[in-house]
């Protein structure tokens, strides 16, 4: 990986490493995979430091143009699977 993960300057260093670690998580689903439960837990946590779409939007943007991974589309995955199951991305 050698690229920077996006992150508003206003956002407190907790906040900071739970966006980071719903990153993280996208790039398991791509890379290992990642279960589903772990994946969602973590897109709540993200949701609670980033409720708004347009936000929400703006920061997954960034993050994919940086590291070719779709938080969109892994999320979508993940919401159509059965619990239990692993969200691998191809």
């Amino acid at each position: 990986m050698d690229y920077s993960y996006p992150i508003d300057l206003d956002w407190s260093t907790d906040e900071i490493v739970t966006v980071v670690s719903f990153f993280e998580c996208i790039e398991k689903a791509y890379e290992n995979g990642i279960d589903k439960s772990e994946l969602m837990n973590q897109y709540r946590l993200f949701k609670q430091i980033v409720p708004g779409k347009s936000q929400e939007k703006k920061v997954c943007d960034e993050f994919e143009e940086v590291s070719g991974y779709s938080t969109y589309r892994t999320i979508k995955k993940a919401k159509e699977l059965s619990e239990g199951l692993k969200v691998k991305m191809p």
